[in-house]
């Protein structure tokens, strides 16, 4: 923390005008001359030659640059249309090319959406410039996000982002579905909790969506109606495989209707799925759903996930023939494979 540099003779209002919490001695860095840096280029010379190489590692930052090297890796549907970015005329759903969902497993207590910082964590990221300029591109993101684009990218076939597999992901290449922190539709126990622990050692078919329009296309996929044969694989093995309802709602008036009509929501689930209904308002950030395909938040979406949370099969949008097929037969494989094999 700093004070800008000002003459003395000053009112109260222009010096409170005049004092900047940004980070200046990190502002006015600038690049070090020759003579400063010959030290460091004969370090990293000698460091090359004890690691067997003959050219010094080159860095991939500049001196005096606020921002880290950005490793990410490429996007899983570069073309989709997102509710971001420049707007497309045109686009047809193909078929995913590989797997998608986050890299590491999930763990409970992740993407709850609480900030768990103490005072002087927060003070210390306050004045934090580097941090700044993170919260500053958050907020651009965020602002330069059209509300009705999502809307008008349901004129892309309805909104469907990308066509399910033939057949289920293996499991060795397969990646994982997130944590997220939501309320459930129990009576006696209001709190929130995880869906990891929901989702460990069971083989679980997860309908995520963020509107009663998302919810119908859902129900194309996992329906009784649209799909019989998956609900009867479903009500034979009961003890191994289930269903998961994920209701992403980050709008509190929204949030405050679901609320109101709990009621009917409990009604159609019915009471033995009251546990496996997650209602989450936080912690689904840009990061997952770029991972796991959840480009459009006025579509829903269905995965088919194994006893470890991976992403086995995915779906999106309304359904098709052959999509309703695979996932039944996405789930028979899961089945057998989770089963104990004879000796």
């Amino acid at each position: 923390m700093s004070f800008a540099r000002r003459p003395r003779l000053l009112c109260l209002l222009c010096q409170s005008r005049a004092f900047s919490t940004s980070y200046r001695s990190l502002a006015e860095q600038r690049p070090l001359p020759a003579a400063a840096t010959a030290p460091k280029a004969a370090k990293a010379t000698e460091a090359a030659k004890a690691a067997g190489t003959d050219q010094p590692s080159k860095e991939t930052t500049t001196p005096g640059s606020p921002f880290p090297p950005k490793n990410a890796p490429p996007s899983l549907l570069p073309d989709a249309p997102r509710a971001y970015g420049i707007r497309i005329d045109a686009f047809t759903p193909k078929p995913l090319p590989r797997p998608i969902g986050m890299p590491s497993p999930p763990k409970p207590g992740e993407n709850m959406g609480i900030d768990f910082r103490t005072l002087k964590q927060r003070r210390d990221d306050f004045v934090n410039y580097k941090k700044h300029l993170k919260r500053r591109e958050e907020l651009k993101n965020k602002m330069s996000r059209p509300y009705f684009r999502d809307w008008t990218n349901l004129k892309f076939h309805k909104g469907k982002i990308f066509i399910a597999p033939p057949r289920p992901f293996r499991s060795d290449v397969s990646l994982f579905f997130p944590n997220l922190y939501g309320q459930t539709l129990l009576k006696s126990d209001r709190s929130r909790r995880d869906t990891t622990p929901a989702l460990e050692g069971k083989i679980s078919v997860v309908s995520v969506f963020s509107s009663v329009w998302a919810e119908n296309q859902v129900g194309t996929f996992v329906s009784a109606e649209k799909n019989p044969e998956l609900e009867k694989v479903l009500e034979q093995n009961k003890d191994r495989a289930q269903r998961v309802w994920i209701n992403i709602e980050e709008n509190s008036l929204k949030a405050l209707l679901i609320r109101i009509f709990i009621g009917g929501i409990r009604k159609r689930i019915g009471e033995p799925n009251w546990d496996r209904y997650f209602v989450v308002r936080k912690g689904v950030s840009h990061e997952i759903r770029e991972s796991v395909g959840l480009l459009n938040r006025s579509v829903g979406y269905v995965y088919l996930l194994d006893g470890n949370c991976k992403i086995r099969w995915a779906g999106s949008g309304p359904s098709e023939d052959h999509e309703r097929d695979g996932l039944v037969k996405g789930l028979q494989r899961l089945l057998e494979e989770a089963s104990p094999k004879k000796a």
